[in-house]
């Protein structure tokens, strides 16, 4: 029988084509439920006679990508450190070891992490993704600093 699982490494070159991101390094962290993208300037508006709730945010922090959308969920998760925080999620396409999936995703201001994009858990089981830390192991470089 053909194993028909997609294997990846730690850290992988990601795209999202409906977003206008190519070739963001993405951290593969098993030990995080979620994924996150960096985005700025997150917040949620009311717009027009019925006040619909839109969500505007800018990927990566480039003004040239922001974006909008009335399609959005929230959810509170707990950070690293322990932190409730509010998170809002969008379905977005992304391109990830070759392959295109739909996936969730939240939204989270990273710009104090190393790596703008996190995937992780849910994303890797949905889509029967293994993870070998030797596939594109000469991309890590944060353990460098440890010593």
């Amino acid at each position: 029988m053909l194993n028909r699982r997609k294997t990846i490494g730690c850290l992988e070159y990601v795209e999202f084509p409906e977003l206008g991101i190519q070739g963001a390094l993405a951290k593969v962290d098993t030990g995080a439920y979620s994924g996150a993208l960096h985005c700025t300037d997150i917040k949620v508006v009311k717009r027009g006679k019925q006040k619909q709730r839109v969500l505007k945010y800018t990927p990566l922090g480039k003004k040239s990508l922001a974006q909008e959308t009335t399609e959005f969920e929230e959810t509170h998760i707990r950070s690293a450190t322990g932190h409730r925080q509010k998170r809002f999620i969008i379905t977005t396409n992304i391109i990830c070891g070759g392959r295109e999936y739909t996936t969730k995703i939240g939204l989270s201001d990273r710009r104090d992490m190393k790596r703008e994009v996190l995937l992780g858990r849910r994303f890797l089981r949905e889509n029967g993704i293994k993870v070998d830390v030797r596939i594109n192991s000469e991309l890590d470089d944060e353990g460098e600093n440890t010593r």
